[in-house]
């Protein structure tokens, strides 16, 4: 061995060693039973598996396994059982060891833990969906038997995400658009609100590196400011808490750079129009455990009497606290200095609940390693809700992954049974949805609702404190339209089963129509013509096909065979499932004789961790969707789809998160290299006082100063408000910026945006 390899290797083992060490002293200094041999253990294990792997970053594999550890450790609050499972989390997946293995080593619980953990290849949702979704499945699966799997598993992602600098783009567009998809709101939902925020900020970052960098440099050069605020306001607050006697600390929580930038997107105002990145906390330490909610009001009285408080955005999360476990007061108060500042007043207890979630309830068990209970009733309820969502058969990966979105995202409303029972359920639910979520009988069988004694129909939407009973007739049967109005993964779950259920005789007959029209014509069924014959109908799936026919909504003829015999010419915007969308004009227009360049085709040995370059010679050889018109300069990236050609969409666009959650391995990453020579489609929404000479000095600014042209103007005036739409054309995304900055100088003009 040279010198030089035994001088890595002895850097190695220090860097391994000292992190392990840390790993060992934040355990010990934790509440937990000290088993620190069992972690050693692991630890070794661990790392005589993974010996001479290294990671993309050039660092020991095993760095890895202890840094999740750490976060388990230190930043969610887990024992020895979730610790050495974190280091053992990817010996299974990684090495010739089998969970079996580990289960004659280190027992059960951690075997089973691993196990939930592991990655799978390939998977139910066939080889061009992403193994993302199979694998969050399995996840699930196994989350119910012990929640410590999922919080393990968001541990991985954080740290996955703390080192993504060394992934390739297209890598980092699809890890991070899953994580803002999946593991964020799992956070979320799981209350670890410090993990959920770190997630959405390192997934921005990537995503959107220039409006990371530039929320970050004015985050950090209004400080000064916000002390300041923070300083005035809270100076009489903390006179107030002395004289109560309360033992307490106050601490400034700034709004994140991914919250402020998704409120800039919504709300289409600049980073100095949002007046709420301060808010105040106040967290006590309560005389006596059981008087800890009566304190938290007895603050609140006492800080209204100093300043005036919002009538309408008081939030009491003590009485009923949120899903995930979350109780505090919410008041919003009016500052000296003319501004609204919510503060946030809860207890030690509550303050570490919010910060660890359901991670925290373990502290207060006796001995941490204690086998998990499942005694909190709404969490219970979720994990029931998403194994009825997983008994499904065979969903589609993108209808999967928004089933489980509804339940992850939801805020929720308290409505009570006609036996005064309370039930949480999804802001924005139906009547409908709270029958499914009673019994699936009841949901299939109901024909109408009684709110608050009133006859109301299964699409009334339920309000917090609604009295609810359900009305059903054995007549009744599952409706298509029923899908339209039900919010709740459950309800739709359940719906579409019983749908598909339905559906499959008729499925079957329309398969027997078709296989005997092909016989009448001599052609030879195959999956591959059905499938054809499908796309020419322009119906998505080939069961879809069937169930039409089956339906009678199809009836097959000559022009079928024409197709199938490839007599029917289609263009490219023909019948093709997509409408091919050209966001843009050619300063010169084209010939009718110049042939219209081919739509790119992905070769088999294409290189995906390569960015894809768009110019004025390749524009035309992408599919621009209907979705999100992507412009110049507007972050991008590159979707293969089934026919392998590549869609361009924004990163910020609802369907590329699906695409990236579901086909991350059909990411590519986009680079704009354009020059001025192309005219894009920009529309920008104007309102504000009306006079004379407004519009004037609306078009001056456009098309002398900026010397864009206005493609069409729409304007309407009344009561004195005035509100245009104006069309623009305009080279990228810089000129639609410049025109919006240089209207906010023109007086009157309040609210400019684009409309997207």
């Amino acid at each position: 061995m040279d010198v030089e390899q035994q001088k890595r290797e002895s850097a190695d083992d220090k860097l391994i060693n000292d992190a392990f060490q840390k790993l060992l002293n934040d355990y010990l200094a934790s509440r937990h039973r000290k088993k620190v041999d069992l972690i050693t253990k692991a630890f070794n294990f661990a790392r005589q598996a993974h010996k001479g792997v290294r990671r993309l970053s050039g660092e020991p594999y095993i760095m890895h396994p202890i840094a999740v550890a750490q976060i388990a450790c230190s930043e969610i609050g887990l024992g020895s059982t979730s610790i050495c499972a974190a280091l053992l989390h990817d010996v299974v997946e990684d090495t010739d060891y089998t969970v079996e293995d580990l289960e004659n080593i280190f027992g059960s619980k951690i075997a089973q833990i691993v196990d939930g953990l592991t990655k799978i290849s390939g998977g139910i949702f066939g080889e061009q969906a992403s193994a993302q979704a199979e694998n969050f499945k399995k996840l699930l699966l196994t989350m119910s038997d012990d929640i410590r799997v999922i919080l393990i598993k968001i541990c991985d992602r954080l740290h996955n995400m703390r080192t993504l600098d060394s992934q390739p783009a297209n890598k980092q567009y699809k890890i991070a658009g899953e994580t803002l998809y999946i593991y964020a709101p799992l956070a979320n939902r799981l209350g670890l609100y410090k993990v959920k925020s770190e997630l959405e900020n390192l997934s921005f970052r990537f995503e959107h590196p220039e409006e990371y960098a530039s929320i970050q440099d004015k985050l950090a050069s209004t400080q000064a400011s916000r002390h300041e605020l923070f300083d005035q306001f809270t100076t009489p607050i903390e006179q107030a808490l002395k004289q109560m006697g309360i033992q307490y600390q106050l601490k400034e929580r700034v709004k994140t750079p991914y919250s402020i930038w998704c409120k800039m997107q919504n709300k289409h105002v600049t980073f100095e129009e949002i007046y709420d990145i301060l808010a105040v906390r106040i967290i006590f330490t309560p005389r006596k455990r059981e008087e800890e909610m009566n304190e938290c009001f007895n603050i609140y009285v006492a800080i209204s009497q100093i300043y005036r408080s919002h009538p309408d955005r008081l939030r009491d999360w003590l009485s009923h606290p949120k899903a995930n476990g979350y109780q505090a007061l919410h008041v919003t108060l009016m500052s000296k200095q003319g501004r609204w500042i919510e503060v946030q007043i809860r207890s030690d207890r509550m303050d570490e609940i919010a910060e660890q979630g359901f991670a925290a309830h373990w502290k207060y068990k006796e001995g941490e390693d204690a086998e998990y209970t499942e005694d909190e009733n709404e969490l219970n309820e979720w994990l029931r809700t998403i194994k009825e969502i997983l008994d499904d058969p065979q969903p589609d990966a993108m209808d999967f992954l928004d089933a489980i979105k509804l339940n992850l995202f939801a805020s929720e409303i308290f409505v009570f049974t006609p036996k005064g029972e309370i039930k949480t359920m999804p802001n924005g639910c139906t009547a409908l949805d709270f029958a499914f979520s009673i019994h699936t009988f009841l949901g299939s069988h109901c024909i109408g609702a009684k709110v608050n004694h009133k006859l109301v129909p299964l699409s009334h939407r339920l309000n917090s404190g609604d009295q609810v009973e359900i009305l059903t007739s054995k007549s009744q049967h599952v409706q298509p339209a029923w899908i339209n109005f039900v919010s709740t993964a459950k309800a739709k779950a359940k719906i579409q089963a019983i749908l598909r259920r339905d559906n499959r005789e008729t499925q079957k007959h329309g398969e027997e129509l078709l296989i005997e029209f092909l016989k009448k014509n001599e052609i030879e069924y195959t999956p591959a013509v059905a499938d054809q014959l499908a796309e020419f109908h322009d119906v998505a799936k080939r069961d879809n096909f069937f169930l039409s026919l089956g339906e009678k909504n199809i009836i097959l003829g000559d022009k079928d065979i024409d197709e199938l015999n490839g007599k029917n010419k289609k263009g490219t915007d023909g019948k093709s499932g997509w409408r091919k969308y050209v966001p843009f004009v050619s300063q010169k227009k084209k010939k009718d004789d110049e042939p219209q360049q081919q739509l790119f085709v992905v070769p088999d040995k294409f290189n995906r961790k390569k960015p894809i370059y768009i110019t004025e010679e390749t524009i035309h050889a992408f599919k621009f969707k209907n979705c999100c018109h992507p412009i110049p300069g507007d972050d991008s990236l590159g979707y293969i789809d089934n026919k392998k050609q590549i869609e361009i969409h924004k990163r910020a666009c609802p369907v590329a998160a699906k695409l990236k959650s579901s086909y991350g391995n059909r990411i590519l990453d986009v680079k704009w290299d354009m020059h001025k020579l192309m005219f894009f489609d920009a529309t920008i929404r104007l309102s504000g006082i009306d006079r004379i000479g407004l519009l004037n000095e609306v078009t001056q600014v456009i098309s002398s100063q900026l010397n864009v042209n206005i493609h069409t103007i729409n304007i309407t005036c009344e009561d004195g408000i005035f509100e245009g739409i104006i069309e623009l054309r305009v080279h990228d995304r810089e000129n639609v910026k410049a025109i919006i900055s240089s209207l906010k100088t023109v007086q009157d003009l309040k609210e400019i945006s684009e409309i997207i």
